[in-house]
């Protein structure tokens, strides 16, 4: 992409409600903006990055078993009232109704929808275990929508629905499915936990969190430094009335009562904060059951699924790799989740030297598949040079004055080195680095 053709309106000031880094340099950055609370628009850069986060829980998914659906956005009030669920969601859910007085709602999860999906079309055990996914469009009616795309009201999200005909095939899925996430997070370059959680409104026995570290998460986790229990602290009772009392102390302090309480394996507790961005559940027979979704088993006898989901926010982790990753300057990009790889840079688009280089470097990239920018603007450089940094490209080619020796520089936005190298070999260096 040219960047004289490209949609990137960057800014040098955020929004005064803009608190995260994230919610900072994704609106600075031209990646988002706003349409209303809690609702935001993604643009071209943004786009990019979403689509590319998709593709890689797509990928794991399929590669897992998984089959991809797309449901409606638009739910029958009727299957939430079956469930029992109607009630419980509360004011979160945003109810509708069309020129007939019918309602509905902006879908806040799918359980209910996906088990009406597979009722009636999965008959036999002979059909079993299956697990359908989509990605797709969420609303949650957030009385305080803030931080971003970590607490919007509309989001994009992954949600995955298993069926089985037993209880032990059931976990054996749920023990897959975290195998997959832990893929899926490992693959976008994460620091992420995996830790016990509370089911709240979903229901099951069971099930677990999958959160980004970073200082500015929502939940407080006790992780084990000796082996790989972690626990969200609204699941353990006696360290959660412990941080009750030291409300106003400070973080360090708060470290102390875990390093007091030991993990079962002897090894020391400490307090992390987290971004939640995956969860899956243990759901048993609870909405099969509530919606009479039956198959027959080994003796012709109809009995309720078996089920278990999983959800990823999909449009959240956009912002948790920005909050894991960035500095006062801006985003600093996985190399998984860049918009693009290579931004090259002409220091003087006057200089025709440095504007052959450029374009023959710019079309070789291209034909090798790599994703790269060329800014082409006729801007100063140090303009240039923060609005590259503000976006967050890995890697920077700055073709300027050098070339006069042969030389053009490699700016490494995670490290901020600049590396020189001779015109003849920087193809080939990129092609190292990436």
């Amino acid at each position: 992409m040219r960047r004289s053709r490209a949609f990137i309106p960057t800014t040098k000031e955020a929004p005064s409600d803009a608190t995260l880094p994230s919610h900072q340099f994704l609106i600075r950055g031209g990646f988002i903006n706003s349409q209303g609370a809690g609702l935001y628009n993604f643009m071209p850069l943004g786009k990019i990055v979403l689509d590319k986060i998709r593709a890689i829980v797509k990928e794991e998914l399929d590669k897992a078993g998984c089959s991809e659906v797309q449901l409606s956005f638009v739910t029958p009030i009727g299957l939430w009232e079956r469930s029992g669920r109607a009630d419980a969601m509360g004011k979160e859910m945003l109810r509708i109704a069309d020129r007939h007085q019918n309602e509905f709602v902006l879908s806040p999860t799918n359980e209910e929808a996906m088990v009406e999906l597979v009722k009636n079309r999965v008959t036999s055990y002979k059909d079993l275990p299956l697990n359908l996914y989509q990605i797709n469009t969420k609303f949650r009616d957030e009385a305080r929508p803030r931080y971003g795309l970590l607490r919007g009201r509309e989001f994009l999200m992954k949600d995955g629905y298993s069926f089985h005909s037993s209880t032990e095939d059931m976990i054996r899925e749920f023990n897959l499915m975290e195998v997959t996430y832990k893929k899926i997070f490992t693959r976008l370059g994460l620091n992420f936990r995996v830790v016990a959680a509370d089911s709240g409104a979903i229901g099951g026995e069971g099930s677990k969190e999958f959160h980004v570290l970073a200082d500015s998460g929502e939940d407080t986790l006790v992780v084990c430094q000796s082996c790989d229990y972690g626990a969200n602290i609204e699941t353990i009772d006696e360290l959660s009335n412990k941080i009750e009392e030291f409300k106003e102390t400070s973080y360090e302090e708060l470290q102390n009562i875990a390093i007091n309480s030991k993990c079962a394996c002897g090894g020391e507790l400490s307090f992390k904060k987290g971004i939640e961005v995956g969860h899956i559940f243990q759901l048993g027979d609870k909405y099969s059951k509530a919606l009479e979704a039956n198959f027959n088993d080994e003796n012709g006898k109809p009995k309720p699924f078996e089920m278990a989901t999983f959800g990823i926010g999909v449009s959240r982790l956009v912002a948790s790799v920005i909050e894991q990753n960035h500095d006062e300057n801006g985003c600093i990009w996985t190399k998984a989740t860049a918009p693009y790889m290579v931004n090259i840079m002409i220091s003087n688009i006057k200089e025709t030297p440095q504007v052959a280089l450029a374009e023959e470097l710019y079309l070789k990239l291209q034909e090798a598949g790599v994703s790269v920018m060329l800014d082409d603007r006729k801007e100063r450089f140090g303009f240039k040079m923060k609005d590259a940094e503000l976006i967050g490209f890995p890697y920077t080619v700055i073709i300027g004055k050098e070339l006069e020796n042969g030389q053009v520089q490699i700016f490494d936005r995670k490290s901020k080195e600049n590396t020189s190298v001779n015109k003849d070999e920087i193809y080939s260096k990129i092609m190292e680095l990436i």
